[in-house]
This record gives structure tokens, sequence and C-alpha cells, in this order.
């Protein structure tokens, strides 16, 4: 299985991203999900905890890791793309702590927690680099889940064949993943320098 190059810095967002949005990934029960993505309103079921902290990441790998491609449990039955704008994403990054461990008092209030996760390749083998991993508090969740939300696909047919896939055929590249539409082309995601300071980037 392909990875990417040694040169990759330990830690780096990496997504799938164009001009004006970026994409995140969360997986949700068939009760959250399907009434999410109808009404493109992530808190459209009552089921959608508003309290509770919600994490979203834009690495598809981890992701699938994350989830078992979507097989894990119910309640991770369905993956769900999100489309954020890039300024409503430094936005929210903006107001983060970066966390290690035990959460500090000062931590625990803070809308929006960090942490960087190894990177896993198709067959969710880890990586020596890691991508971020962003947890939304419920002092946030109202307005990312109503207001900063462009769009929302249901990517879990997609998640299901590219398991299939590195299953069947252990020798696949990312490259021809990608042409296949099953991995997206995840490329470095840039920040001011500052920010990227705040998050402990390299």
């Amino acid at each position: 299985m392909e990875t990417e190059g040694p040169t990759t810095p330990y830690r780096q967002i990496r997504a799938l991203y164009d001009e004006e949005t970026i994409t995140v990934y969360q997986a949700y029960s068939a009760s959250i999900a399907i009434p999410s993505v109808r009404e493109q309103r992530l808190n459209a079921s009552s089921d959608f905890l508003l309290g509770r902290m919600t994490w979203i990441k834009p690495s598809w790998c981890w992701m699938m890791y994350r989830s078992g491609y979507s097989t894990k449990d119910d309640r991770q039955a369905h993956i769900l793309a999100l489309k954020m704008k890039h300024d409503n994403f430094e936005r929210l990054l903006s107001q983060a702590v970066l966390t290690h461990g035990a959460l500090t008092e000062e931590e625990k209030a803070m809308p929006v927690r960090v942490q960087w996760d190894p990177e896993r390749n198709p067959a969710l083998v880890v990586l020596p680099y890691r991508n971020i991993q962003i947890g939304i508090s419920r002092i946030l969740s109202q307005t990312w889940a109503e207001e900063w939300i462009e769009s929302i696909e249901d990517v879990t047919a997609r998640a299901l064949e590219l398991k299939k896939t590195v299953e069947e055929e252990p020798d696949v590249t990312v490259d021809e993943l990608v042409s296949r539409g099953l991995m997206p082309l995840e490329r470095a995601y840039g920040l001011p320098e500052a920010l990227m300071k705040k998050l402990g980037m390299e």
C-alpha cells in the first residue's frame, strides 16, 4: 500500500478542499445522519445532542479507522462529509486549545480542543506523522451545526467500497484509489503562521 513520502511534517493538516470550502468528516447513527442529509442541517434530529463534545476530522483515512469503514457499530454506521468555508474553519481553530492528556480547568472551559492523531493509510496502517482532530464543545456546537456547515453528504457507500477494495487488492496504490473515487485528494492545508504556532504545528 502506497503512503506519502518521508518529508511529510510530523503535524500537518491534510484535507480535501477547494477555493471556498474544506471537507471534514463525522460518523453518526442512521437516526442522526439521514435527517441531516435530507434537511442539510446536522441537528435536524433530536438525537443530535448539542450539549456534547463533537469531533471532526479532515482525514478520510483516520475517519475510516475510527469507524471501521462505517462497520464498527450502529452509532457510526453513516459517514458524513461536511463542507465548511475556510474562514469559519479558521475561526474554529482560532478558539482552540492544544490538549495533552489530562485537561486543566482552563482547557476544559475552551470552546474548541485540538489533538493530533496518528495518520493512517487506506488499509488503516499507522503512518509516522499526524493529522488534526478538532473537538467542538457545547459552547460552539449550535453555531457550528446551524451556521458553519455549507453542505452535508453521506459517503458511507464510498467507505464500504474502499474497505472491499483494500481487502481484495492489497497492492492498490493511493493514486489508483483517488482515480476510482474511493479516496479524496488530500493536500497540505495552509494556515496563518500564528495559528500554526498556536496549534503546535512545525
